[in-house]
């Protein structure tokens, strides 16, 4: 028995061996398997399946029918799934250190197959042979097979898995598919194909884990800082002059062959995917991309990179992106011009796109950087460096580059308040003018470093700024949207020297009162004798507009008349207030603004007349141009025919004689005008008088219009007159000094030294001692004094307090004093007649 034991292991353990060796073999090498059938038969049943499924050749391809066996068994027995997978695993590690890459293939299709029809608990174990294989596969130098390894995993990353996952990692796959993006191999056909084999590997990985919660977060910096600049760099090797639509249709075959569309929809579809908290992750690499690759100073590729981003990510993220440029752009506030300007440039772009309220809650700190960046340049180019300095190595700034960035910035302060509700562009506004230095207002700015011509210029840019936020705004309460506090200070800059400063204050002026776009209607200064062809949008002055004229309209009628009065002003700046005019006149008219405007208007004439102002020739011409033009105007909208007559009567006698007093010939590219303007009189002058008479018939107030305009001065014309912050607060020191009362004993400044600061800091120790010992006794003294005592002392305060109104109310109904002196009574003593209140006389500062 011993005997017959052992021959039965020795023949079983011959079997064994030689189904081992021949399963070695490829199945068209395997000639010797029909020798020994008993092999064959010890052999798993899986493990024959899988050899059954390549052909002798590999050029014929899988074996479909086996295949199918295959898969029906893998169906059947799901647990045999991981081993099948091992030994597929196996035998392609197998063929591809043996060169044979036909069988590689086919081992790879049956992996695919597998994979689309088990979805079993078993195919996690499946699957980490499967990501295996594809390791094996993008880890050879041969292209096909990292081409052949990628198409398996775009597969399997389309494949919904039905159980999860906790092990399983993607770490080399994305680190592998990024090199791959930067492929240079020699062959360009190849390099292609490689590079787009990676951005679809790429995609794949975000597709199989951006929604998996236990998979590794795609959104790591780890990650992200190789996923996006490797899409960025097949994105940069198009020629791509825009971005596309919004939402990205489906691509036609000739597109996919392009790595550059590809990595677009690519991109789009990540950005697509990232949520509130996952944008900064997605967006900082790209902005570290563009500067490590000095990509913002052509602005063409940053900016179709953010039109990208923006168009792609969810409408509610765009503030996100926004504070995250806002916060590049501080961060490189000491980078060359070209690249800020770059950095503004995507802002303005981004602003577009954006939807409304885009900007966020933190809709003050983005205009806050944007100013804080054109101070700064406005520094910079009046310094020439950086720093300040001009020292041996620092970069010279070129003021040119300095003054593009100026101009993009003031456009994208523009682009992000036409994005904003009405109220907050009315705080946008304010918060602007909080920034303007304005003479008399806001004298006491911090330094900007380069004086007078600084403060003028940021003065320029700041007012460029409210240009743009201004334009287009439009609202039905004039007293809300232009309060006091932002009123006052913008009509000072409008009495300032600079003749640019002045313009613009006319321009936000026009911007603010138009509501039914009738500016460009009053572009140009010219006498119509029909303004029907002008069609005219004129509305019924509402309540809020008549509380606003009635509020501010003197301000504004005295600074139109200070502005004609200034001899630096130009043809621009008299169409700018004649439109100014023709605005007030059509949006916020009623009968009590028509008969100042008409007075006002008889002012210029006036003061065109004058001599004592030393106008310039053109400035007069200009003035009584003005006042014809507008007198004109406010004729045929009162419709008052008497009115009409008198003014055109006018208007034919200086046709006739004196051209150079109307506009068609003074405000011209080159008007003829007189060497000196001789005293105009008679029928070349519009008649208050008749103007008042003619009015008067038709309800006017005859009164009002008789009486002459006389705009009042205030300190804040004389402030406003000053060139520079400098001079306006020196002359603020002058006027307090004059007005002081001990201006004749003006005592020397003390000087301040050691002792003086100890003992002062020694005294305010002795009376805080003083002060506690005061109030122990007030309080000792209100604990243990009598009551009756405490009592006296209250009835006397009272008595003191009631001594003191009395004087206070004799004092208030004492007539005032008479050139006769006071009235005697028949016993020769001085009495105080007492008159009642409603004939009291008060100042004018105590009357509301």
């Amino acid at each position: 028995m011993a005997f017959l034991y052992h021959s039965y292991c020795t023949s079983l353990i011959a079997h064994l061996f030689h189904s081992l060796f021949f399963s070695l073999l490829p199945p068209h090498l395997n000639f010797f398997s029909g020798v020994c059938g008993c092999c064959g038969a010890l052999r798993p049943r899986y493990k024959r399946l899988v050899d059954n499924i390549f052909p002798e050749d590999p050029e014929d391809g899988l074996v479909k029918a086996n295949m199918e066996k295959l898969t029906f068994y893998a169906l059947s027995a799901p647990e045999k799934l991981d081993r099948i997978g091992a030994y597929l695993s196996e035998r392609l590690s197998r063929d591809v250190a043996r060169h044979r890459y036909g069988y590689v293939c086919i081992a790879m299709e049956a992996l695919d197959q597998l994979l689309m029809a088990c979805h079993c608990q078993s195919i996690n174990l499946f699957v980490e042979s499967f990501l295996k294989m594809v390791r094996k596969l993008l880890e050879s130098d041969k292209p096909n097979l990292q081409i052949l390894g990628t198409n398996s995993f775009v597969k399997f990353a389309n494949i919904e898995e039905d159980t999860p996952s906790y092990h399983r990692s993607y770490d080399f796959f994305v680190s592998r598919f990024s090199e791959m993006c930067h492929s240079n191999f020699e062959d360009p056909d190849i390099r292609t194909k490689i590079r787009m084999a990676g951005i679809k590997g790429l995609q794949g990985v975000v597709r199989k884990t951006v929604n998996d919660e236990l998979q590794a977060n795609i959104w790591d910096p780890q990650h992200m800082d190789k996923i996006v600049p490797s899409l960025l760099f097949n994105l940069q090797s198009g020629e791509r002059s825009e971005s596309r639509s919004p939402s990205p249709l489906q691509a036609s075959e000739k597109e996919k062959e392009s790595p550059v569309e590809l990595t677009e929809r690519c991109f789009r579809e990540l950005l697509g995917r990232a949520a509130y908290g996952n944008i900064k992750n997605a967006v900082t690499p790209v902005l570290m991309h563009l500067d490590n690759h000095s990509l913002w100073e052509g602005k063409t590729f940053a900016v179709c990179c953010f039109k990208i981003i923006m168009y792609s990510i969810q409408s509610q993220h765009s503030h996100l992106v926004i504070q995250q440029l806002l916060g590049h752009l501080d961060a490189n506030s000491k980078s060359s011009a070209t690249v800020r300007a770059g950095i503004v440039e995507v802002l303005l772009e981004a602003a577009a796109i954006a939807a409304s309220g885009s900007v966020g809650p933190t809709v003050l700190e983005v205009f806050n950087t944007l100013l804080r960046q054109l101070r700064l340049s406005v520094d910079y180019e009046l310094t020439g460096s950086y720093d300040g300095s001009t020292n041996i190595g620092t970069k010279i700034i070129k003021a040119h580059e300095e003054r593009q960035l100026q101009e993009a910035v003031i456009r994208t302060i523009g682009s992000f308040a036409n994005t904003l509700p009405t109220y907050q562009r009315s705080e946008v506004m304010l918060f602007i003018m909080g920034k303007i230095p304005v003479p008399g207002v806001h004298p006491s700015l911090p330094a900007t470093g380069s004086g007078p011509e600084g403060t003028r210029m940021i003065q320029v840019m700041l007012l460029k700024s409210l240009v743009q936020v201004t334009a287009g705004f439009q609202t039905t309460n004039m007293l809300t949207a232009l309060p006091s506090s932002f009123l006052e200070p913008l009509l000072s800059l409008s009495l300032t020297e600079d003749p640019e400063v002045r313009l613009l204050v006319l321009q936000i002026l026009l911007s603010l009162i138009d509501r039914h776009d009738n500016r460009p209607k009053f572009s140009n200064i010219s006498i119509i004798s029909d303004i029907s062809v002008l069609k005219l949008k004129v509305d019924k002055c509402s309540r809020q507009d008549n509380l606003f004229m009635k509020k501010h309209g003197q301000q504004l009628y005295r600074h139109i008349y200070l502005g004609c009065k200034e001899q630096s002003s130009g043809r621009q700046h008299y169409e700018a207030l004649f439109a100014l005019l023709g605005l007030l006149s059509v949006e916020l008219a009623n009968e009590e603004v028509v008969v100042d405007l008409i007075r006002l208007a008889l002012a210029l004439q006036d003061l065109a007349l004058s001599t004592d102002e030393a106008l310039p020739v053109y400035n007069r011409c200009a003035v009584h141009a003005l006042s014809a033009a507008y007198l004109n105007l406010i004729c045929q909208l009162t419709t008052v025919p008497a009115f009409c007559q008198h003014i055109h009567e006018v208007i034919e006698v200086r046709q006739k004689e004196s051209l150079y007093l109307l506009p068609e010939d003074v405000f011209v590219d080159n008007p003829k005008l007189p060497t000196s303007l001789e005293r105009v009189e008679g029928d070349k002058l519009f008649l208050q008088s008749k103007i008042t008479e003619v009015l008067g018939g038709s309800g006017y107030n005859t009164e009002r219009l008789a009486t002459p305009y006389v705009p009042q001065y205030i300190d804040e014309d004389r402030l406003s007159k000053r060139k520079s912050i400098g001079e306006t607060i020196s002359l603020q020191v002058e006027v307090e000094s004059r007005n002081s009362p001990e201006k004749e004993e003006r005592t020397p400044a003390e000087e301040i030294t050691f002792e003086t600061l100890k003992n002062a800091i020694v005294d305010s120790v002795g009376m805080e001692e003083q002060e506690r010992e005061r109030r122990r006794q007030v309080v000792e003294k209100f604990q243990k004094a009598p009551f009756e005592e405490i009592a006296a002392h209250c009835g006397a305060r009272a008595t003191l307090l009631q001594s003191k109104l009395n004087q206070i109310f004799e004092i208030t109904i004492r007539p005032p004093p008479s050139p006769s002196g006071t009235i005697s009574s028949g016993y020769g003593q001085s009495q105080s007649r007492s008159i009642p209140i409603y004939e009291m006389k008060f100042p004018d500062l105590c009357v509301y």
